[in-house]
């Protein structure tokens, strides 16, 4: 596995040249958001779709 520093340098260089500060920061952020879904998804640490849609139900409550 690669260190943090190379997959943020990886993310980095993958940009457009003229891409801005934030750009970069929301696919940095956007890349680790994933991985962290794959690692709980790995220890099972999910819920159901059905649990899911009751849960947004009472967002609005």
């Amino acid at each position: 596995m690669h260190s943090a520093k190379e997959q943020m340098s990886k993310i980095i260089h993958e940009q457009p040249d003229d891409s801005s500060y934030d750009e970069v920061l929301r696919e940095l952020a956007f890349a680790r958001m994933v991985e962290r879904g794959i690692e709980d998804s790995d220890a099972k640490r999910t819920i159901s779709n059905v649990e899911m849609k009751h849960r947004i139900r009472t967002w609005g409550k």
